[in-house]
């Protein structure tokens, strides 16, 4: 037996030596663990003097070493296969934001080149932008134009320059004395998400689950600004327009873009050597609403290309504003004689009759929402296409914006959430403040009361709004938790809602559980 010691001790020191020399030198150590030509020179050097019994550990010796040889190789491989992989993400994304980073100077130049190409225009011409328009109009400029002085130069300034708004203010002419429209107020909100769920089907061949159009009306009565979120080819923007289409006023596409940082790129900006403001569609249609009392919308195509909270900031705040009359942004800095008569002191009010809709996919293309944004917005996941299925055939409505906040504000008097789910939001909520430091918000309630019982008068369930409700802006917190630090927390969660409401009960709130733990 002495034999066979000396033998192991031998025959393993050549491994272990090996893992020492790893230390000094990496290279030298792998080729000597992984060097067969020793381990064979050992065996053949003492296999004359192996009893029967002696073999048969020599094999287990054997054995056992290729097991570790073979485990130590794999964890290797995947060290450096990880390694290399957080190499090329890592290179990958320098190179996108470089990429970004040149492009968004790119437009800049070319913005520039722009304005001065204009500049050039005008000034060769001698007239201002707009009195190149009237000398096509009349085929020559009056000579008293040269002769002008400095006065009725000043007086051309505010005058025919001073039409920096056209657009605008074509909305001023075209609902000049034009009569209010007539709506139709027969429908219930089941009648309407009914509707709404076959027009889309037999004239536009999109499908939507109920499933869907529940969060989605009820996130219409929550606020001014729902987020439709999920995987690319779902139907989140072809929901925002089969929406536009069913109330017959189509909604207006803006698409966001990467180079976006304040809210000139979405409202617009007024330009010093034109003397004009360049009017975006989304200015046009906040503009235009002020006019009716028609479901207008504008939906933010992608909207975390660009950070929301940098080119959205103002209106976010804004519309958090209880009275509003006092939702007004800036559009200029003071006003001219001939500005659009709806923009007072160089603000215009947000409209009541106005949804934004943002949709987002979650790649790393695109920057991650921040709860800011979250905690004011209706976010709606869309992760799954629904199959065709048959529907009578159904027209669009006209339903005025006005009449469908009443059919919230009756549903929220008649379907507020009873004591039990109050009791659920308050159990819920200790439990994550005391494992998972998150507490509900005021904002957070306040739109809980709202999504709630709207949810309900759809046609859906108390509980199920909660769950819906509860998954979306309360445990998506736990994306931006340690995934590590929590993780023991999350199964006995799943049990606590299992336990406390019912097996399945809370089955969107585990499902984000679940997903959640497979990031682990």
């Amino acid at each position: 037996m002495n034999t066979f010691l000396r033998f192991f001790y031998e025959f393993v020191s050549v491994f272990f030596d090996g893992l020492l020399s790893i230390v000094n030198g990496f290279t030298s150590g792998i080729v000597k663990m992984f060097s067969f030509k020793e381990y064979g020179r050992i065996i053949e050097n003492y296999k004359a003097y192996f009893n029967g019994k002696e073999k048969i550990f020599v094999i287990m010796a054997v054995v056992f070493l290729i097991v570790i040889v073979l485990i130590v190789g794999i964890l290797i491989y995947l060290f450096v296969k990880k390694l290399l992989r957080r190499m090329q993400n890592h290179y990958s994304k320098d190179e996108m934001l470089e990429e970004i980073g040149s492009l968004n100077d790119q437009v800049l130049k070319l913005k520039k080149q722009n304005d001065e190409l204009m500049a050039m225009k005008v000034s060769q011409l001698g007239l201002k932008p707009d009195d190149a328009k009237e000398e096509g109009k009349d085929g020559k400029k009056d000579a008293k134009d040269g002769e002008a002085g400095e006065g009725e130069e000043e007086e051309e300034e505010e005058g025919v320059a001073g039409i920096r708004f056209p657009k605008l203010c074509g909305y001023d002419e075209q609902f000049k004395g034009k009569k209010p429209k007539t709506y139709d107020t027969s429908y219930t909100l089941p009648e309407l998400i009914d509707n709404f769920r076959c027009f889309s089907a037999s004239q536009l061949h999109l499908y939507y689950d109920f499933t869907i159009l529940r969060p989605f009306f009820a996130g219409l009565a929550c606020g001014k600004l729902i987020i439709l979120q999920g995987i690319s080819g779902t139907g989140k923007t072809s929901l925002a327009y089969a929406w536009g289409k069913f109330v017959k006023n189509d909604s207006c596409v803006t698409a966001v873009e990467p180079s976006w940082r304040d809210k000139s790129d979405f409202l617009g900006y007024f330009n010093e050597l034109t003397k004009k403001f360049n009017e975006t569609r989304a200015l046009g249609e906040i503009y235009l609403a002020g006019y009716d009392d028609n479901v207008h919308t504008i939906i933010l195509d992608e909207m975390n290309l660009a950070r929301v909270e940098y080119y959205f900031a103002d209106l976010l705040s804004i519309l958090e504003m209880p009275n509003r009359q006092e939702w007004l942004v800036d559009i200029v800095s003071s006003s001219w004689p001939k500005d659009p008569k709806n923009i007072v002191a160089g603000k215009l009010r947000l409209p009541g009759n106005l949804w934004y809709i943002g949709t987002i996919n979650n790649d790393d293309s695109t920057f991650m929402v921040t709860d800011k944004v979250y905690d004011r917005a209706m976010p709606i996941d869309i992760n799954t296409k629904i199959d065709p299925y048959t529907c009578r055939e159904q027209e669009a409505v006209e339903v005025s914006a006005t009449y469908l906040e009443s059919l919230f504000a009756e549903a929220i008097e008649k379907n507020p959430v009873s004591p039990k789910g109050l009791e659920a939001i308050r159990e819920i909520d200790d439990y994550v403040t005391e494992h998972f430091r998150i507490a509900f918000g005021n904002r957070i309630m306040k739109q809980l009361n709202v999504f709630a019982p709207v949810y309900v008068a759809c046609g859906g369930k108390e509980m199920e709004a909660i769950d819906y409700f509860i998954a979306r802006k309360i445990l998506r917190k736990f994306d931006q938790l340690s995934v590590n630090f929590i993780r023991d927390e999350l199964n006995p969660f799943i049990a606590f809602l299992n336990k406390k409401y019912g097996k399945g009960t809370m089955k969107e709130c585990i499902a984000f559980i679940e997903n959640l733990k497979k990031s682990i």
